[in-house]
């Protein structure tokens, strides 16, 4: 299975997040799935490529050309494929991925778990999308979700589309 990873080109305050990516990087090398990522070797990108790499396991990494530089573009992936622009990084993510896992990030990571949440909405993608809420970073997402149900502008079955995962073992029940 391609795991589409979304997270942070940055570490963020809490070295949970950094232990997390570590986890989440070795269980998807020990189990013989590979990583899709943004193709920076920079923050929780890195951390989760590296770990992947480290345990055998292919790495896809998908950046534009003008970040090559800024997110240290991996030159020790499988594959680094540069493109033009970011919709055209995260349309290959998309294509390219069987699942989409977000890790804390900031708003690019948020912009591209959106784009997923949408694309399932829309009947576009069927494919395992989720938030893993590392020590609760996604709880503001998940009011917004069930405020935007309560509101009446998200139906409450769509609201399921999306699983909120607050360890390693609810993203593998969620992938299985």
């Amino acid at each position: 299975m391609n795991i589409t990873v979304y997270c942070g080109s940055r570490f963020g305050e809490k070295s949970v997040y950094k232990d997390r990516a570590i986890e989440l990087g070795h269980w998807i090398a020990v189990n013989g799935h590979s990583l899709v990522y943004g193709g920076g070797n920079v923050g929780l990108m890195g951390t989760v490529a590296n770990t992947v790499l480290k345990g055998g396991a292919k790495v896809y990494g998908i950046i534009p050309d003008f970040l090559m530089e800024q997110e240290k573009g991996h030159d020790g992936l499988y594959i680094l494929e540069v493109v033009k622009s970011m919709p055209e990084r995260k349309t290959r993510m998309i294509n390219l991925g069987d699942a989409f896992i977000a890790l804390p990030g900031g708003p690019g990571t948020l912009e591209e778990i959106s784009e997923i949440i949408s694309l399932r909405r829309l009947n576009r993608v069927d494919k395992p999308c989720i938030v893993y809420n590392i020590d609760g970073f996604y709880e503001p997402l998940r009011n917004l979700i069930s405020e935007m149900v309560a509101a009446g502008f998200l139906p409450s079955e769509d609201s399921s589309k999306l699983v909120f995962a607050e360890s390693l073992v609810d993203i593998i029940k969620a992938l299985s």
